[in-house]
């Protein structure tokens, strides 16, 4: 690269033509989208209990770590931003049973805590966009994850509630970001999986925009202003068991180990994953 080198005249013409023509194009976006709510974490403190709920224990994939139910040694808010945070420590397990033993309830005390945090019963939406900017933690074994599942999953459960992976990300893959929808087959023959990944640096340094744009016919997945992944609603059916045309409601958290992410690395742990807002937007 050639360094303080004069630009000629045209060049800078053309460059300023670039930059007025780019964000021409970023304020007719916006003028197609009406906010409709948003979460700035602009305060101190747990995350707000009028937006915010808590998954507690040992929730799904044979994850390792324990979800606490707001502690701030594992979520928190300052300086502008949510930090959840991956730990390697003992917790007493709430849920341990010597008489009900599953992966969930056979060990009194856990080895990893993190944090889970949804807007189930608070808030939901059925199409829009939905963008979060996030900073995302390192090292091997650790799995955040920006995604949706159905509001009325308690009522029929997964996957027929259906499930919007915005971002996920493994730390043994510290280049890409996928974005993936699982819903039931509309053949009922169990659940499948459609989705992308895309492949980029800086995971771990730079925050970045993840996004979905969901309407009646596509779920466009988008990483900063790059669409990598376009979804069509009716793969899920055309009927009213279609899930995509249902309200969902938002989850942000931090899971270790399992079979995706693999062995956590203790090494490198505590871990961060950094929310700078969230924004949910409506068609105008």
């Amino acid at each position: 690269m050639i360094k303080n080198e004069k630009i000629a005249p045209f060049s800078k013409s053309f460059l300023v033509a670039i930059l007025i023509g780019s964000a021409s194009l970023n304020a007719q976006k916006k003028e197609k989208w009406k906010l409709v709510w948003k979460e700035e974490f602009n305060y101190t403190g747990l995350p707000d209990p009028s937006k915010w709920n808590y998954e507690v224990g040992h929730i799904r994939n044979n994850e390792q770590q324990y979800y606490t139910n707001a502690r701030k040694e594992n979520v928190w808010v300052s300086k502008g931003a949510l930090a959840i945070t991956g730990r390697k420590e003992s917790y007493p397990n709430e849920f341990y049973s010597e008489e009900n033993k599953t992966w969930k309830t056979e060990s009194p005390t856990a080895q990893y805590t993190s944090a889970s945090i949804n807007t189930l019963g608070k808030v939901g939406w059925k199409y829009g966009r939905i963008e979060v900017r996030a900073k995302l933690p390192q090292g091997a074994g650790i799995w955040p994850a920006i995604w949706m599942m159905g509001t009325n999953r308690s009522e029929i459960g997964w996957p027929k509630c259906g499930e919007i992976d915005v971002m996920e990300f493994v730390g043994n893959q510290p280049k890409e970001i996928y974005g993936t929808m699982h819903f039931p087959d509309p053949l009922g023959k169990g659940n499948k999986s459609n989705g992308n990944k895309i492949t980029t640096e800086n995971l771990g340094e730079d925050f970045h925009v993840y996004a979905i744009e969901w309407n009646e016919q596509t779920i466009d997945v988008y990483f900063d202003d790059k669409k990598y992944h376009s979804f069509s609603v009716d793969s899920a059916g055309v009927g009213d068991d279609n899930p995509f045309r249902k309200p969902f409601y938002l989850l942000l958290n931090l899971a270790m180990g399992a079979n995706w992410p693999g062995p956590i690395d203790d090494t490198i742990l505590p871990q961060k994953f950094l929310v700078d807002y969230v924004r949910v937007y409506e068609k105008k």
